[in-house]
């Protein structure tokens, strides 16, 4: 368990919880508590209660929806510094999607009570709550738009372009490491794996990037942007 002032301090860098008094920090590590999930072990299911807010300080949970037959569908991948709960918990409702580690994964639990408090005694910690949410939203609409009027290979290369560069070398280009299997890449991206694996197959025949493994070399990021559409 981390001590309580490493936990202030990975809360104090959270945007939800940025520029909080000592004191409210104190209050929500005084709430929060350490939860350790092995790679492939479930976080928790859709149906069970949310009374709090998850904040990742390192691994990844994939957050999917899955169906009676046994497919899923990855609606979003949560990486280090980042939280997700936060609607359902407002909302009082259970949790809608399965939640679980693609990497062995230590979470922070903030419990609702201490959130709540938060906001009612700190107007800025409430405006940083509801941006919180409209990011979500916003992101949310964003995929509604990308599955929507966009190509499975407009998908991958808006992909590719918004993650961020490993050894950016100039003309060289640079590698993106896919942050998890591509299975579950390609469903973030509401592509079968299938389909994913064809466009970068594609993509690589016209010089524009290389594959190798979760490696993929961006050779011409122009081309690749002008290929986008």
């Amino acid at each position: 368990m981390p001590s309580k002032i490493r936990t202030q301090a990975f809360l104090a860098n959270l945007p939800l919880f940025r520029e909080l008094a000592p004191a409210e920090l104190d209050r929500l590590a005084a709430g929060t508590t350490e939860l350790f999930v092995p790679r492939g072990e479930i976080v928790f299911q859709r149906g069970d209660p949310c009374v709090g807010v998850h904040a990742v300080v390192y691994g990844q949970v994939k957050l999917a929806f899955v169906t009676p037959q046994g497919g899923e569908k990855v609606v979003e991948i949560i990486s280090a510094g980042f939280t997700f709960g936060e609607a359902l918990m407002f909302m009082g409702k259970p949790y809608i999607v399965l939640a679980q580690a693609l990497s062995d994964t230590l979470l922070l639990h903030v419990g609702r009570d201490v959130i709540f408090h938060g906001i009612e005694h700190d107007a800025g910690f409430a405006r940083r709550m509801l941006a919180g949410l409209s990011r979500r939203v916003h992101s949310l609409m964003a995929d509604v738009e990308s599955y929507s009027l966009q190509s499975g290979t407009q998908r991958v290369i808006g992909y590719l372009l918004r993650q961020e560069s490993e050894g950016a070398d100039g003309e060289a280009g640079w590698t993106v490491r896919l942050p998890t299997s591509k299975s579950v890449v390609a469903s973030r991206l509401n592509l079968t794996p299938e389909h994913f694996s064809r466009i970068l197959h594609e993509l690589a025949d016209r010089g524009l990037i290389a594959v190798d493994g979760r490696d993929v070399r961006i050779l011409d990021a122009q081309r690749l942007s002008d290929h986008h559409g």
